[in-house]
Order: structure tokens, then sequence, then C-alpha cells
């Protein structure tokens, strides 16, 4: 799988323009609702993480400096933003992060949320991680479990694409997810002893790895602010910002980007 290499100022046209950052589709209200049920402890809202004690003014204040939403309380209704430099930026750190498991040969671990949109971003990765000599883990697959959450079949079960871990409805459909516990089973599977030197992840996948003391670098939309607030706590190494629910192919100019700055372009 070939992608091109991209420059930072085309990537920011094509992020903006695909409103993957910039003037997104997210819902002022449905953010400040989500920042609301994180600051209350809402579990759903955590992602796995166990977060500092934050007031709502905070919280906004640092949704505002990492991910580029609008810091004004009184915004209430209408559509939010994220800065496609403050993308960039994270892509950045991502990318470092991801050069330096290469070139070590560390061991890691692979997960997403949202295999529908993104898992050609973290097959992409998982590719030339391989190819660098990194292990790959993949634990605990096929364990499943009833889900907590607000949509969808409740049954999930862990299913790989390559070394790429999502969870999949009774049917086989890949399912969207928050869900901590996944990540949890796959860490009780390895023991402390072997657990991952890097996880590449997102929402409860992401968080519970970086609660777990893991290297963990992962994307999140601006309507999930537990993976910002876990790299204000310290947590997780970076959180890139992004719509995470736009067409897959619109994601290829970023994986071009991330690669090469990982130093790992075809």
């Amino acid at each position: 799988m070939g992608f091109g290499q991209v420059d930072r100022r085309a990537l920011r046209e094509q992020l903006v323009r695909t409103r993957i950052a910039g003037d997104v589709a997210t819902p002022r209200e449905v953010n400040l609702e989500h920042l609301r049920r994180m600051v209350g402890k809402d579990p759903h809202y955590q992602f796995g993480l166990t977060l500092k004690d934050w007031t709502f003014d905070e919280a906004l204040d640092m949704m505002a400096r990492l991910c580029g939403v609008s810091p004004d309380a009184r915004f209430l209704r209408g559509l939010d933003t994220i800065d496609p430099d403050l993308t960039l930026d994270a892509l950045d750190v991502m990318g470092a992060r991801i050069g330096e498991a290469a070139r070590r040969r560390e061991t890691v671990l692979l997960a997403t949320g949202h295999p529908g949109t993104l898992m050609n971003v973290y097959r992409a990765v998982e590719d030339r991680l391989r190819a660098a000599g990194c292990a790959v883990l993949t634990p605990a697959a096929g364990w499943s479990y009833e889900a907590d959450e607000h949509y969808g079949p409740r049954r999930r079960e862990i299913r790989y694409n390559s070394g790429v871990a999502a969870v999949v409805r009774p049917d086989g459909a890949p399912a969207h997810t928050h869900d901590p516990h996944p990540m949890r089973a796959m860490l009780r599977e390895l023991d402390n002893g072997s657990w991952p030197d890097l996880v590449i992840a997102d929402h409860g996948w992401a968080g519970a790895a970086g609660d777990a003391g893991i290297d963990v670098v992962g994307f999140a939309d601006c309507n999930d602010p537990a993976l910002f607030a876990g790299q204000a706590d310290g947590k997780m190494v970076v959180t890139v910002p992004l719509d995470d629910g736009i067409r897959p192919e619109d994601y290829e100019p970023l994986i071009g980007y991330l690669l090469a700055r990982a130093g790992l372009s075809e």
C-alpha cells in the first residue's frame, strides 16, 4: 500500500477542504455536553482514564489549547472547530514517536474504535512497523463481552484486521466503540511483563492503555475530550485532533504525512 508524501502546507489545505480539521461538522452543543459529562466523571466519557478533577472552565480551556475548539463559553450552538495547525503539530509528535519505535524495533499494539473510517491509517502504520522489525501484538483475539454503550447490539468480540484490533457485532460487522474493556482484556492476557512499548489507538483502547502507564499516541475528535485531558494529565504522549468520521480515502494524505514524519515512507 503506497502513500505519497505530502508537505505540511498541502496537507493543511486538504484537512480543511475535507473538514477533517478546520470548520468541522461536529455540533458545539454536543462538544459541550460531552465535556460536562467528562468533568462529571461519567465513565462513558472517561475512555478508561483516571483523570484529575477538572472544572468545566479548565476543561474548555484545555480543549481550546490542544484541539482548537472555540474557547468562548458563551458560544453554545452551531458547528465547532479543530485547529488544523494543532492537528499537524500533533501528527509531528506522533510520527516522531512511531519513528522511534521503528528504529528501536519496539513491541507495538494497534487498535481502533473507528474501524469504518480509520482502519487504513492503522494498517498503513502497522505494515511499516512490521517491515522495520517491530513485533505487533494481537492478544485476546475472540474475547467477547456485553458492552455497556449507548448504541448498537450489546454483544461484542475482539477481532483483528491483520494486526489492528477492533470489536465486531454478532454478525461480524465492525463496531464503533468507546469502551475501554477490550484493551483491559488484552493487557490482562499479556500481563505486565510483556506489555507493548507503544500503543497506537483511539477511544477507550487508547485511554485504558494510557491509564496503565504505557506510551500511547492516539487520535480523537473534538467531541471526545477525555484523551486530550489524558494528554494534559501526562497519560498520553500525544492526542491528534481530527474529525474521525470522514470518508476513509480522505485520510490518505494524512497517512503519507505521518509515515514521512516517522521516517517510514517508501
